[in-house]
């Protein structure tokens, strides 16, 4: 046992598994970072709802701290130029929602997808974790749930006005999500993580949010398919 600890130990302090983590650290604090903005941007749209999102975007930012500190604790300077091209065609679909004053893309590519992909990533993380970015990270996925349910609940209560620009809204960006599983399959699995995890986990987080919303088993099939032969 104790030869399992130092070699786990020696694997995560080793070069490739740093190389590997200063980008997958520099996604989550990238994510964390446009989730806080989003949830900003998505209160003025929504005042009624002001309150409860600035919380959400501050639970956001108290995240990125965290990541932060985990790629610290592994002496790992996070490549932030990496991750703002990772996540540049959701941003600029998000923007552009924005300036067209779409909220319910904002929440599908926000509450739904990013969030989906956030609890799916760290899932499948936490078992092969170090001990530091574990307890960060258990943390964080709890919240993320939250995160989840509230874009589910306010579509769920405006889902019939909303369907038409979600069904849109879900070709358009789905693709984009495929992609991003790809571009970070190499690094992922030197962390331990498996692509076929990370894309059945984010299939069951987000089927599972459009089934709330409203949407029929084959709809969510028909929805869940845009883009699945990028991966």
């Amino acid at each position: 046992m104790q030869e399992l600890a130092t070699r786990s130990e020696l694997e995560f302090n080793s070069e490739t598994y740093k190389d590997a983590y200063s980008r997958i650290n520099a996604i989550v604090i990238k994510g964390e970072e446009e989730a806080y903005h989003n949830y900003i941007d998505i209160a003025k749209m929504l005042p009624d709802h002001k309150d409860e999102l600035i919380r959400l975007a501050k639970m956001e930012n108290r995240h990125k701290k965290g990541f932060q500190s985990c790629g610290k604790n592994l002496s790992v300077t996070p490549d932030m130029e990496y991750a703002q091209k990772f996540f540049a065609q959701l941003n600029e679909n998000f923007q552009q929602a924005k300036a067209q004053k779409k909220i319910v893309t904002c929440l599908l590519i926000q509450s739904l997808i990013i969030e989906a992909f956030a609890i799916a990533a760290y899932n499948i993380y936490i078992p092969v974790a170090d001990p530091f970015a574990r307890t960060i990270t258990e943390k964080v996925v709890k919240d993320e749930y939250i995160h989840l349910n509230f874009g589910e609940v306010w579509l769920q209560k405006n889902f019939e006005i909303s369907k038409a620009e979600l069904e849109e809204a879900n070709k358009s960006n789905l693709p984009i999500v495929w992609t991003m599983l790809n571009q970070v399959k190499d690094d992922a699995e030197v962390l331990g993580m498996e692509k076929e995890a990370l894309v059945e986990d984010f299939m069951i987080s987000y089927g599972e949010a459009l089934s709330s919303i409203g949407f029929s088993t084959y709809d969510i099939v028909q929805m869940s398919s845009y883009g699945l032969k990028a991966t």
